[in-house]
């Protein structure tokens, strides 16, 4: 008998990946595919301990499961980050001062677009 293909491995291991990226985008893509990710593993884990002679693929979802940590990690780090960045320095206008003052002590010209 051959072995099926455990339902969304593949699926998992990309939401993991993209966990781990999505954490550079202000942390909410990360959160979400994060979360994905993890709830998916879930319940591919509980069909391969049910049955694990049928299925293969489990590497892929033990992989992206531990990426979706990571990277839901790495979200909520920068989301916490970037909120307190904006409470610290007065909203969105007091980040723009903030980073004008950076570039100009580098000599850089700051230019809003």
């Amino acid at each position: 008998m051959e072995k099926q293909t455990l339902p969304n491995s593949t699926l998992i291991l990309v939401f993991g990946i993209l966990s781990i990226l999505g954490c550079c985008c202000y942390g909410i893509p990360g959160i979400i595919f994060g979360i994905i990710a993890i709830v998916l593993s879930k319940k591919a884990q509980q069909l391969y301990l049910e049955n694990p002679e049928i299925y293969s693929g489990y590497k892929n979802v033990e992989a992206g499961k531990i990426m979706a940590i990571i990277g839901l990690v790495l979200s909520l780090i920068f989301l916490i980050y970037m909120v307190y960045m904006l409470i610290a320095h007065g909203g969105i206008e007091g980040l723009q001062e903030y980073q004008r003052e950076i570039m100009e002590q580098y000599g850089m010209e700051y230019q809003i677009e």
